[in-house]
């Protein structure tokens, strides 16, 4: 018991998270300044299996409705024949083309029946257009509630008007009760995802979205226990404008709007570069990289902290060049025609007429099943 009282007290040493000569006690919670409770990070754990509830109950009984009156079809590709040997050689994921052969051979059959039997295997496993729809639209409903709530209630702080308002008189700033809201529905919306992801649809992307998730959740949890909520909820306002129309844009795709998801795919593109690679560098990272160490004594959580903000960047510059991948191949089709950032993870790659496989772009182009992909 000693051992794990000397390691707790080590880890929450006030030297590591809070500024120089500042304790634990002088920004405890009180009748007269609310400052955030760390017990309280228990709290979104809890809420993200009620988030869950809510979420499916939504799919249930109003988005999937709506997209099958839409003629979205709850349907899948038709099944394989069954066929013991190639449902061995499918349940081992990677199928290589030397055992493609010798599977033709085995079963006298050609090589290009053998592909498409596992092609047709592979479909009967992927969730139907309806499912993906209704994913889309649980998405795009909190997106937009996310940021519409998060608009409504900074625009009175002074710290979205100017930013160094969120290092002035640090670490005492009170929590009042709309941005105690504000971080708790967000970190239980990221510990949902994080729990949903492994049964939704599967994406190539997977596991950057499963880091994308945790650093995320690492980063509120640092700014929440930290009392650094005010640029923490800069940053949340920042990420959930562009994904209410990266949803909306799948959503039309789902449908069979063509020319409606394409312009909001073009809107979409827009409003990520500007908030992701425009606003979020060179206005959150930047503060919280040049402006507060000349405001705030630096201390070592700090520096997690903006570690964090900086890998979130990483990410989305991966993403940003599919997007714009995506976006250049959509001007030059004449509509938008790829995956933004992945495809499902089981998605097949064609094979050539000499029978080598090939890859055919199945990470961003499948015109029999193309769509936006979900951040």
């Amino acid at each position: 018991m000693n051992i794990l009282r000397n390691i707790s007290a080590a880890f929450w040493s006030p030297d590591i998270w809070l500024p120089p000569n500042i304790t634990w006690k002088d920004i405890s919670p009180n009748a007269d300044n609310k400052y955030t409770n760390y017990q309280h990070l228990i709290y979104p754990i809890f809420m993200a299996f009620v988030l869950l509830g809510i979420r499916y109950t939504l799919e249930r009984y109003w988005f999937a409705p709506f997209g099958r009156s839409l003629g979205i079809k709850n349907t899948r590709s038709k099944r394989a024949q069954p066929n013991e040997m190639l449902e061995k050689a499918y349940l081992s994921k990677k199928t290589k083309y030397k055992q493609i052969v010798a599977l033709a051979k085995q079963l006298d059959w050609s090589e290009r029946q053998v592909e498409r039997w596992l092609r047709l295997r592979r479909s009967q496993d992927k969730p139907s257009t309806l499912t993906k729809f209704c994913e889309s639209c649980w998405r795009c409903f909190y997106y937009t509630y996310s940021f519409l709530y998060g608009l409504i209630i900074l625009w009175d702080k002074p710290w979205l008007w100017d930013i160094k308002n969120c290092y002035y008189n640090y670490p005492y700033h009170p929590v009042t009760n709309d941005i105690w809201w504000y971080y708790m529905i967000s970190m239980s919306f990221y510990w949902a995802l994080s729990f949903s992801q492994f049964f939704d649809v599967r994406r190539k992307d997977f596991w950057q979205m499963f880091i994308h998730h945790i650093a995320t959740i690492l980063l509120m949890c640092f700014s929440w226990v930290g009392n650094l909520t005010r640029i923490g909820s800069l940053v949340l306002l920042v990420h959930d404008c562009a994904d209410i129309f990266l949803e909306a844009a799948k959503m039309a795709k789902y449908a069979n709007y063509q020319k409606v998801c394409d312009c909001i795919f073009a809107i979409f593109t827009f409003l990520w570069i500007v908030t992701r690679i425009g606003v979020y560098p060179f206005w959150i990272i930047y503060s919280t990289s040049i402006e507060a160490p000349k405001i705030v004594p630096m201390f070592p959580a700090y520096y997690i902290f903006n570690s964090l903000l900086i890998l979130l960047l990483g990410l989305h510059m991966i993403w940003t060049y599919l997007i714009l991948k995506i976006a250049y191949r959509a001007f030059n089709a004449g509509q938008m025609e790829g995956d933004i950032r992945s495809n499902s993870s089981d998605e097949v790659s064609d094979t050539s007429v000499n029978n080598t496989p090939v890859n055919s772009n199945a990470n961003y182009v499948n015109k029999s099943n193309s769509k936006p992909v979900a951040h």
